[in-house]
């Protein structure tokens, strides 16, 4: 088990490495000053001189890649000259300092996702901890929806398999791989939210907190929840239905399902105890890439709904070229996906022995 956890750990660190150094490429070879995007029409040449030297624009780009992996490393080098770009009493980092060598501080830190270009300085880390909860709601609430309706609805599935209760349920998972999710949110949204919103009591848009009437006070609103819960989740809910469906009419097959029902079980043990425990390994696989996918913002869902979340974030990060939002919100999907599936990876053992921690 140790030994598995550190070649995870392992890749995991290569792995973010690599989206690390693709990121910084991708927005930096872009057509485009970074200084000007950040100044848009007030620039004048001192200014840009200053933003640049600020930032570290004026550097070379393989020392821009320097200052940028300084800054996400946890364990940090840092000047002593107010003048540089690393010098740490700019407020930037909350550090404890290990030691300093010839004008140099070696430091540990959380690491640093720079500041928005659009919002005043404000830190990425503050803009993500601020929309990633809320998208964590949505997309729990989402693939709970659809795990509980999937898993349900594919054992039924298999079990009437061909009669019109399986074509019912097939032709719903169907449509629901079929429908973009935009169009569903769309549809969702003004059917639930403004022709019938007198029964349902449901908004067209609505966040997880609002202010109230006086514009003072932050309060949750679960019922913002529903519809967009209920959209992000047909998708995976479909998918879920299929793969358990399939899965399991395969596990009916087996010689140790006929043994059981040779012995005298009950259809429900055979179902309960050996049939659905082994028949869940393609379903979590699927589980997990769509949580995944939803953590990673859920961008048409939430713009929709004017869900404040990680999605509709990037949309406005990439509407204004907010350089450092972008590369703050794909990093940490990275890091969501590579947690995610060594989650799974361990799973996979305690649901199948077959599967070895290798």
């Amino acid at each position: 088990m140790i030994a598995f956890f550190i070649n995870k750990i392992k890749y995991a660190l290569l792995t973010l490495f690599g989206v690390v150094t693709v990121i910084f490429l991708l927005f930096n070879v872009l057509p485009g000053d970074p200084s000007q995007m950040m100044l848009g029409q007030n620039e004048d040449s001192k200014q840009l001189e200053i933003v640049k030297k600020k930032y570290g624009f004026d550097k070379p780009l393989i020392h821009q890649y320097g200052l940028y992996l300084n800054d996400l490393s946890p364990i940090s080098i840092h000047s002593s000259s107010p003048e540089a770009y690393s010098y740490l009493n700019k407020g930037n980092y909350n550090y404890q300092t290990l030691f300093k060598i010839a004008g140099y501080s070696v430091v540990v830190k959380y690491p640093y996702l720079r500041a928005s270009f659009t919002k005043q300085g404000k830190k990425v880390s503050q803009i993500l901890a601020e929309t990633l909860p809320n998208t964590f709601v949505l997309a729990l609430t989402a693939i709970s929806i659809a795990i509980v309706f999937g898993l349900i609805l594919g054992v039924i599935s298999a079990l009437y398999k061909d009669k019109w209760l399986d074509k019912l349920i097939q032709i719903f998972s169907t449509l629901g791989m079929s429908v973009p999710s935009f169009f569903s949110a769309i549809l969702f949204a003004w059917c639930f939210g403004f022709i019938l919103h007198e029964y349902t009591n449901l908004e067209m848009t609505g966040s997880l907190y609002e202010l109230d009437d006086f514009g003072e006070k932050l309060s949750i609103k679960w019922r913002n929840l529903t519809l967009p819960a209920i959209v992000l989740g047909i998708r995976p809910l479909a998918v879920i239905i299929q793969l358990m469906r399939n899965s399991l009419l395969e596990i009916f097959n087996q010689d140790y399902i006929r043994t059981a029902r040779a012995k005298g079980l009950s259809e429900y043990d055979i179902i309960k105890k050996h049939a659905i425990k082994n028949a869940l390994n393609p379903v979590i696989t699927a589980i997990s890439g769509w949580f995944a996918s939803m953590l990673a913002g859920a961008v048409f869902v939430e713009y929709i709904f004017g869900w404040n979340g990680l999605g509709k974030e990037v949309v406005y990060a990439l509407e204004t070229l907010d350089l450092p939002v972008i590369m703050g919100s794909v990093l940490i999907i990275a890091i969501l996906f590579i947690t995610i599936n060594i989650f799974v990876d361990i799973l996979y053992t305690w649901l199948d022995p077959k599967v070895k921690l290798k």
